[in-house]
């Protein structure tokens, strides 16, 4: 028998081939003839300039509103380095995206999930805990939720926000994959419905590339200043070399047009996930989005992700541990499947593996 080709459930990265590399040399060469003295050295917190007001345009804000930094990770670090005590209550998602966890847990506050539901955070678990904790910010994923792929309905934002200024806490809203939408219509974001109670965060890692380094947040100019302070006490300044390269692509009119090649390459390969899953684990609860990078899906009654995981190395197929997406315990059952760096064709194969694994484990445990 020939030896299994691995296929990798496990990293939401992008795909390789879809990597603007040739537009990337050429803007590094004009950056560098541009802007040299300027992006190979050190400059004020925020980031390099044009790129800010580049993106404040962009986003239909002000330039002393917007933050730049080495990826929204490190910005969100950044905020609780400012924000945040030993013991403060933060909310988040359940599940959540598990590295967002790993820096809570780090910081030492109390991380209270709301579980998600299909069209976002569960409203009557979100007022119960507010009964109880004031937190003092929450973590939303709203379009594409990594790691369950779920967007938050237009009314649930609206009462989000609601619930925001009536119990007077921050929204942290993370939106890295809200502009790879292959179908259906936008809702607005939390930053739009309520500007004064959100920073919004995003990231060119799935847009560029992961390489450059480059997230940005967006909030009120006083808070965002804050941020940078920490920012400037941490590093003195982002990577202003990558940072330039990127704003002479974006200025070049080069983002719009990319993002929709993004798609083209894609949305293909969402329907190729959907598809296989259909035919192949038509017992198991799954989302289906409209965009991202993430499908998840409910493995039938009796069957553990954790069963499942070590089954799945025997076939050479790699999967992420649902458990790390849940707060406070859960997640017996998830499993994230991240699509956009399989052919279709690699996501047709992988999911067949996954469901022949499933039917096992099920009929071993008597199920």
């Amino acid at each position: 028998m020939s030896k299994l080709k691995p296929i990798n459930f496990t990293r939401g990265v992008p795909a390789v081939e879809s990597f603007p590399v040739e537009e990337i040399s050429a803007a590094a060469d004009a950056a560098l003839k541009r802007h040299g003295g300027t992006i190979l050295q050190y400059g004020p917190s925020p980031g390099f300039l044009p790129l800010r007001e580049w993106l404040a345009q962009w986003q239909g804000v002000q330039v002393d509103q917007v933050l730049t930094g080495n990826g929204s990770l490190q910005l969100l670090e950044f905020l609780c380095l400012y924000l945040l005590q030993p013991g403060d209550v933060v909310f988040t998602e359940s599940p959540t995206y598990d590295r967002t966890l790993t820096l809570l847990r780090r910081h030492q506050a109390q991380v209270v999930g709301i579980r998600l539901e299909d069209t976002g955070p569960d409203l009557n678990a979100l007022e119960e805990a507010l009964k109880q904790h004031r937190p003092k910010f929450f973590y939303i994923i709203p379009d594409f939720q990594n790691p369950a792929g779920v967007t938050c309905s237009g009314e649930k934002r609206r009462r989000i926000v609601q619930l925001a200024e009536q119990y007077d806490f921050l929204l942290v809203e993370d939106a890295p994959y809200r502009p790879l939408r292959y179908r259906g219509f936008e809702e607005p974001s939390l930053f739009r419905l309520a500007p004064q109670r959100t920073l919004h965060m995003s990231s060119f890692s799935k847009l560029i590339g992961p390489g450059p380094r480059l997230g940005f947040m967006m909030g009120e100019a006083e808070l965002i200043a804050k941020v940078a302070k920490v920012a400037e006490d941490t590093y003195i300044s982002p990577n202003y070399l990558a940072h330039g390269i990127a704003y002479e692509w974006c200025r070049r009119g080069l983002l719009q047009p990319h993002i929709q090649k993004l798609k083209a390459l894609y949305s293909p390969r969402l329907d190729a996930c959907l598809t296989a899953i259909d035919e192949y684990l038509p017992g198991a609860q799954t989302i289906r989005p409209d965009g991202g990078f993430f499908i998840s899906i409910t493995l039938p009654e009796g069957v553990k992700t954790t069963e499942v995981r070590a089954a799945a190395k025997r076939h050479q197929l790699n999967l992420a541990d649902g458990l790390a997406f849940f707060p406070n315990g859960g997640g017996e059952r998830f499993l994230r499947l991240p699509y956009c760096a399989l052919t279709p064709d690699e996501i047709d194969e992988g999911i067949r593996r996954l469901a022949a694994i499933v039917k096992d484990v099920s009929r071993s445990n008597g199920h």
